[in-house]
């Protein structure tokens, strides 16, 4: 039988659409939602035909509103956990006008620091591609001939590489990446997507990331696989033309592994970063939102030459046209 954590989410009547839609772009499509804005128009509904309402729907009324959803507490389920904590703190961040409310998480009937250990067991070595094999820094393993050893500690941050979005980027950057190639890593989390294209033989990367954590946690991983090569960025490429001139240009790959309204967000700005012939790998698309994508790429001089797709996640490679 599947074991599964119980996540809450907790904030604002007005944002629980924004969020569960939110949700929805990274794949979680289950919600329980409790919000007493809704009860009290149950309640005024004057057409309504009750004469009873049991005591248990009555405590609504009192709740403070949240979504509730369920991971599985297993490695996929520890990745999506990541994922909502990344999406959150950013609501956390872009919450100065109270909209969110005191927006926070609560694992039900487990305590965070439990959670915080309890799920490396889950975490061990694993093969990518061809060469790439991928291990936590707690665990050891033999390699084979021509084995890449990438070593991880995704901290807080959505990374393992295990979730079908991160292993598409790596598998097709296996055979994206030339030697000498620059690479530039968009929404960088743990850092494992620079690592690995570094170990395919890039010799130079810049990450990316709207989260100082992220972006500390990236960096310490790249240094701890024997790597200096690299420049790193906090802050909104969408936003910050500054930031952008920073970064510069003349890039041979980049990597985009995000969400769809982000990545449509992006869509105007990777030219800018990309030399003649590069490569754009774009993921964290499901499904339902690979159209709006293309489109968006599409507009903006982009036209894909490959696609993976894994229980209803996209990774597409892009060349400009």
């Amino acid at each position: 039988m599947d074991n599964f954590i119980e996540v809450n989410i907790y904030t604002s009547s007005s944002a629980i659409d924004g969020i569960t839609g939110a949700l929805a772009d990274r794949g979680i499509t289950g919600f329980i939602i409790q919000d007493s804005a809704d009860f009290e128009d149950f309640l005024a509904n004057k057409s309504a035909n009750w004469d009873y309402v049991d005591d248990s729907l009555m405590g609504i009324k009192t709740a403070e509103p949240h979504i509730t959803v369920y991971v599985h507490d297993n490695a996929q389920g520890a990745e999506t956990l990541a994922l909502i904590r990344e999406y959150i703190e950013h609501c956390k961040q872009d919450n100065a006008d109270g909209f969110y409310g005191n927006i926070r998480i609560e694992l039900a009937n487990v305590k965070e620091e439990d959670w915080a250990n309890n799920w490396k067991q889950y975490y061990k070595p694993f093969r990518v591609g061809k060469s790439l094999v991928v291990k936590p820094s707690w665990e050891n393993v033999t390699p084979r001939d021509g084995d890449k050893i990438l070593e991880i500690d995704p901290a807080s941050t959505f990374g393992t590489g295990q979730h079908h979005t991160t292993k598409m980027v790596m598998e097709t950057l296996e055979y994206t990446v030339k030697a000498g190639d620059r690479v530039l890593d968009l929404g960088c989390g743990s850092g494992i997507l620079t690592i690995a294209a570094l170990l395919f033989g890039a010799k130079q990367a810049a990450i990316c990331d709207i989260f100082e954590n992220a972006v500390k946690t990236a960096s310490e991983n790249i240094e701890n696989n024997g790597f200096d090569c690299y420049k790193a960025f906090c802050g909104n490429i969408a936003e910050d033309k500054a930031l952008r001139t920073e970064i510069g240009g003349g890039y041979d790959v980049i990597c985009a592994n995000i969400v769809a309204d982000v990545i449509i967000s992006m869509s105007p700005f990777f030219a800018e970063f990309i030399k003649d012939g590069g490569s754009l790998i774009v993921s964290g698309i499901i499904d339902e939102r690979v159209s709006e994508v293309t489109a968006a790429l599409s507009e903006n001089g982009w036209k894909a030459v490959s696609e993976k797709n894994e229980d209803g996640w996209n990774c597409l490679l892009l060349k400009r046209v």
